[in-house]
């Protein structure tokens, strides 16, 4: 038996906000995840627990069948593992977003407001040349700075701990700033190195070149998620599954990295909706033949989610809708049994414009047990289904499936 995990991330949503009383689940052609939902189980799943905050670390862990109470230590980690930084349990690490910033009339920088998250997608060598300048300049040899992906990279604390509270900027888009800026013993530091990144980054010869195209330009770095060196029990000892994730983004390729399994890396993944949804899906059937469990990770909702994007966040759930009907296709030429899970990681509501801990659909797929739910995948229509009160429940139930 194979077993596929297909995570579209924040695909779940609320039924109002720009498509009223529908949601993107709802409104988009998804007739092969549709036809799996018909012939398998559905329902819906707790994939943040209580009392912790509902991002893709905790939620993705857990459907991969890790319980974050025990081993999560925190965002960051994971995506500094993914690209590579050395680091120590001593140390502490923290995301550093390029942000794009919407300046204040009267130039208080505390009333700055939040424009957007990503600056503009930045692309990873732009970034890479921007976080090289300001390693050069803001470096005190107590923090280095980390090139990721895009907007996604990393800081390190060496030798010490951090009780700073940080606010991920996607969660306060349109907002100024002010209130949002870090907090607690150790603040100062983060808040002086956001506010020095302004000035140095205004005239560098990457922002002149994006503003000259019409791009957002990376107006500060903007530090959140913070944690120390994860301890993950190797994923082939906990299942006695050789397992695969497929993932653009530095986070999920870091749980990957920590849990002992295979990336699987696929030319034109971007981790939003211009990603190669075809060669993701391709590279997913290719590893099903040395792996017995694949995790094939889509960003695409969650990032048209941030953005409010309802069109965008429709479209990429059509295109997750193909690479399903590919896999499944493929596989059963093959005619391999396998198990297939079609899920949110957690929902990202076009209203909200950030992610929720509300319990999500989700289906299993058994091609040599089908369980003829009869129901479509939807919000709604998974709440007549059988519930999971926490991630980890996902992989037993395909195990037992």
């Amino acid at each position: 038996m194979k077993y596929i995990v297909v995570l579209g991330d924040g695909m779940a949503d609320y039924r109002k906000g720009p498509l009223g009383f529908r949601t993107p689940l709802d409104v988009a052609a998804k007739p092969n995840i549709d036809s799996l939902a018909a012939k398998g189980t559905v329902g819906l799943i707790r994939t943040v627990d209580p009392g912790m905050s509902p991002g893709s670390d905790v939620a993705n862990l857990s459907v991969m069948g890790y319980d974050p109470a025990v081993c999560y230590t925190g965002r960051s980690p994971l995506e500094a593992l993914s690209i590579g930084v050395d680091f120590t349990k001593d140390d502490t690490v923290f995301r550093m977003n390029l942000v794009s910033l919407q300046e204040s009339e009267d130039g208080s920088f505390d009333r700055f407001v939040m424009k957007d998250y990503s600056a503009g997608e930045i692309s990873s060598s732009e970034a890479h040349e921007l976080v090289a300048f300001l390693s050069e300049n803001l470096s005190n040899g107590c923090i280095d700075f980390y090139g990721g992906t895009s907007y996604r990279n990393c800081a390190v604390l060496r030798g010490a701990k951090s009780e700073v509270v940080f606010t991920p900027p996607h969660d306060i888009l349109g907002k100024e700033i002010g209130e949002y800026l870090p907090k607690g013993p150790g603040s100062e530091i983060f808040r002086s190195l956001t506010e020095r990144s302004v000035a140095l980054l205004k005239d560098h010869p990457v922002n002149a070149a994006r503003r000259e195209k019409g791009l957002n330009t990376a107006d500060a770095v903007w530090f959140w998620g913070s944690g120390t060196r994860p301890e993950l029990e190797p994923f082939y000892e906990k299942y006695n599954l050789k397992g695969a994730v497929i993932s653009a983004v530095d986070l999920l390729k870091g749980i990957a990295i920590a849990a002992g399994m295979d990336v699987i890396e696929v030319p034109g993944a971007t981790g939003t909706l211009s990603t190669d949804f075809a060669a993701k899906a391709a590279a997913c059937v290719a590893a099903s033949e040395t792996h017995d469990y694949v995790y094939l990770h889509m960003e695409a909702p969650d990032e048209c989610g941030h953005q409010g994007d309802a069109e965008g966040k429709i479209k990429s759930i059509e295109k997750i809708d193909g690479v399903v009907g590919y896999v499944v296709t493929e596989m059963e030429k093959k005619g391999e049994p396998f198990c297939i899970a079609v899920l949110p990681d957690h929902a990202t509501p076009l209203c909200l414009r950030t992610h929720t801990s509300d319990p999500v659909p989700y289906l299993v797929y058994n091609s040599l047990r089908p369980a003829m739910s009869g129901l479509v995948f939807n919000e709604e229509e998974a709440q007549k289904g059988l519930y999971l009160n926490n991630g980890r429940a996902l992989i037993k139930l395909m195990l037992k499936s």
